[in-house]
């Protein structure tokens, strides 16, 4: 219960909830308990009156005696039935106070891990796959929902009922109290085994049909390769074997709730079968009447769902329990980038890296070793590198998505650390190496930075990123949905609209990571121009493969293992004959080769 103990605080926070809640359940359950009292006294007035009622057998007082004792059941069977309703009146405000006060806490407890998430760094998303993020916000919260609302309801409600009928039980006869209830133990410890059981049997089902459904997507994704390769009898026997599995744990599940229910009905019948035998003999010593067997009856079958109730409320918090720890695990985690509690301010432009070195902290990869270069406002310094050189991590370290190992980072003489980061980053414009589409209109995409819509500059970026004409074509323009992640858009397009989104906030600082690699020459010297008069005065990063895309820059970097091996602008590094200038001429051959 320890993990469970971190929602206290909402309990205190909607305690005008479940407080009433706690007094709805006693209320209802004093009218749940009420009626068993009135069939004992109904019960009696029928073994009592009949002998008098054949009495006066051939008077006419008997018809007069039939109509006194019938309005007597009447007026009983009146009251059972103004109590069920008091007592359904009574549910219903209990669970509007406690169901409803878990969805609020459910409601909270989402919002609260998703902010969490938020503010969270890159590192947390490079160590936990997509599905158990999500996962832990959903079915994670909806487990520790189960416990808030149905666990707490019926646990208050089993030991109200329990403490009130078994009170009641006692003062009527001990010894019939005792055997009446005697099976209910063994009961609730069966449902507790059964339903551990079928909890455990029930998440390997789900396991198995998130694998089939994995499987089933999957391969309906890549139906093209499987006919390419001639691979449908293979899968399709996969897919018989996953089902197989599927089935196999399934049948299983079946065979113990085929033996749940009989179990439960069986212990039950067989209290109401100890009720009525030792009751009898207590009427024959005249210990109790008859009325007081019905009333046992009648308590027992009231007991009989809250009593199956404990072994699943006990599996509830259970399950709640191990998923609220994997929450707390989450919760608990602190971002390693943390925003300094500064004011936001304008910036110039000007990085300077300073004997930077960075080595990621998952892998222990050296990425960087001893970088130092100088991007002023209005220049355009451009990054090339083979793959792995260390070219995307300057991209992260500038955006501040990581800190550096050693060595310092300076934004206009501060260093990156001392900036606030979420005022810093708003005047970044990121172009990144995989673009990210989201399922909304293109118009939308493009002006995701921004908190409204305005059409005119949204139109001029997607003209300055030469996609303009590519949009109008279509048959709703900026208002085509895209799909998930772009799908219905080829790579150059899905490129362009990622560089309109970057250019339209206006940055100072715009980084371009190797986003021009699906556009042709021309359409990405037309997105160059567009960029040097849309950037004036402000600093551009550009990471590239094409020695074409970067040869206008006023800086170059070339990289390799992690270091910056050459320095200078094109016509320089042409002149020292070095890695540059292998690259071009390699470069110029292949162009040669492919024209």
């Amino acid at each position: 219960m320890k993990d469970l103990a971190y929602l206290n605080k909402f309990f205190y926070k909607y305690r005008w909830r479940l407080i009433p809640g706690v007094v709805f359940v006693i209320i209802s359950n004093i009218f749940g308990v009420l009626p068993a009292q009135i069939i004992r006294v109904a019960f009696n007035l029928v073994t009592e009156n009949i002998s008098t009622y054949q009495l006066f057998s051939g008077f006419h007082r008997q018809s007069f005696i039939y109509g006194i004792f019938g309005s007597s059941l009447m007026l009983f069977g009146v009251l059972v039935l103004v109590l069920a309703l008091l007592r359904g009146l009574f549910l219903f405000f209990m669970r509007q106070t406690i169901i409803v006060m878990s969805r609020h806490i459910e409601y909270d407890l989402k919002n609260e891990i998703y902010h969490h998430y938020q503010k969270l760094s890159l590192a947390f998303y490079r160590r936990h796959n997509t599905g158990d993020l999500m996962n832990r916000v959903t079915e994670d919260v909806s487990r520790v929902r189960m416990y808030l609302g149905p666990g707490i309801m019926y646990t208050i409600n089993t030991v109200v009922l329990f403490i009130m009928t078994i009170a009641i039980m006692l003062t009527v006869n001990v010894r019939l109290a005792v055997f009446s209830v005697l099976p209910l133990p063994i009961l609730a410890v069966i449902i507790y085994y059964v339903n551990s059981i079928i909890n455990f049997r029930s998440e390997k089902i789900q396991q198995r049909l998130s694998a089939l459904s994995s499987f089933v997507q999957e391969n309906f994704s890549g139906i093209r390769i499987i006919k390419s390769y001639v691979r449908e009898d293979f899968v399709r026997k996969s897919f018989a074997s996953e089902s197989e599995n599927y089935k196999m744990h399934s049948m299983a599940l079946a065979k113990v709730q085929a033996m749940f229910y009989p179990t439960m009905l069986l212990l039950v019948g067989l209290s109401n079968v100890i009720t009525m035998y030792i009751g009898g003999i207590e009427v024959m010593k005249g210990n109790i009447t008859s009325g007081n067997i019905a009333e046992f009856i009648v308590y027992l079958n009231q007991l009989t769902f809250p009593v199956i109730s404990l072994g699943w409320v006990t599996s509830l918090v259970q399950r709640a329990a191990a998923s609220q720890k994997r929450i707390n695990e989450f919760l608990h985690e602190q971002p390693e980038i943390k925003s300094p509690d500064v004011p936001a301010k304008a910036i110039n432009g000007q990085i300077e890296f300073n004997n930077v070195s960075f080595i990621y902290p998952d892998t222990g990869i050296q990425a960087l070793k001893n970088i130092s270069f100088t991007a002023k406002p209005g220049e355009m310094v451009a990054i090339i590198g083979r793959t792995g050189s260390g070219k995307s991590t300057i991209a992260n370290l500038i955006m501040r998505m990581y800190d550096c190992t050693d060595g310092n980072i300076l934004i206009d003489g501060q260093s990156v650390k001392q900036l606030n980061l979420e005022s810093y980053r708003s005047q970044i414009g990121f172009v990144p190496q995989e673009v990210f589409l989201f399922s909304d209109t293109i118009a939308n995409n493009i002006a995701f930075s921004a908190d409204t819509l305005d059409m005119e500059k949204v139109t001029q970026a997607a003209k300055d990123a030469a996609v303009y004409n590519n949009i109008i074509e279509l048959e709703k323009g900026f208002e085509t949905l895209i799909g998930e992640r772009g799908v219905t858009l080829s790579g150059g397009q899905k490129q362009r609209i990622s560089i309109a989104r970057a250019i339209v906030k206006q940055p100072r600082i715009l980084i371009f990571d190797d986003c021009l690699s699906a556009v042709d020459t021309r359409t990405e010297e037309e997105i160059l121009n567009h960029l040097g008069r849309n950037m004036m005065g402000k600093t551009s990063i550009i990471i590239a493969h094409r020695i074409s895309t970067i040869k206008n820059a006023d800086k170059i970097l070339v990289m390799d293992n992690g270091e910056i091996i050459e320095q200078g602008n094109h016509s320089y590094l042409m002149q020292l004959k070095a890695t540059y200038f292998e690259l071009y001429e390699k470069q110029l051959l292949e162009e040669e080769e492919n024209a």
